[in-house]
């Protein structure tokens, strides 16, 4: 009964406190509003994989395959 509680706060929080923002911006009627977040997470993805590369271009050069 205690972990069917805690899971069941678990997504309480969620829902309610974490995904609130995502909410607010589903109801906009404004499209580049909405997609601000994403464009957010493709950019910083973008520049992880990048630095990723140069990281294992690095580690060929040195050598160590």
């Amino acid at each position: 009964m205690i972990a069917n509680n805690i899971f069941k706060a678990i997504g309480d929080f969620f829902t309610n406190v974490l995904f609130t923002p995502f909410n607010e911006l589903r109801s906009m009627d404004n499209w580049w509003l909405q997609s601000t977040i994403s464009w957010i997470f493709i950019v910083i993805t973008f520049i992880a994989f990048f630095y990723w590369m140069g990281e294992i271009r690095k580690y060929k050069k040195a050598g160590n395959e």
